[in-house]
């Protein structure tokens, strides 16, 4: 059964999910690469970066991509080190 993700985290989910993957084409990784280190398949990872779609993910999923980005999670999840200043 998938968990709905509330409409108030919707914009959060989308944000982590373009970090993640503008943190790894910085880093030169494809996404099967980054799927391979984070121990999850490849259209899942494909998923989480979609911003056209919304999928909730257990914090071991963000660990482990943490973990193969050599970054914090926290970092990930504060992601406005990526944005420009207003």
């Amino acid at each position: 059964m998938a968990k709905e993700v509330e409409f108030k985290n919707r914009d959060r989910f989308i944000e982590l999910g373009l970090t993640i993957a503008a943190i790894r084409k910085m880093q030169g990784m494809s996404q099967e690469q980054l799927a391979a280190k984070a121990h999850i398949s490849r259209s899942h990872l494909s998923s989480i970066e979609a911003p056209n779609i919304i999928r909730p993910f257990s914090l071991e999923v963000l660990y482990n991509i943490a973990d193969a980005l050599q970054i914090n999670a926290g970092d990930l999840l504060n992601t406005t080190f990526l944005s420009t200043q207003k």
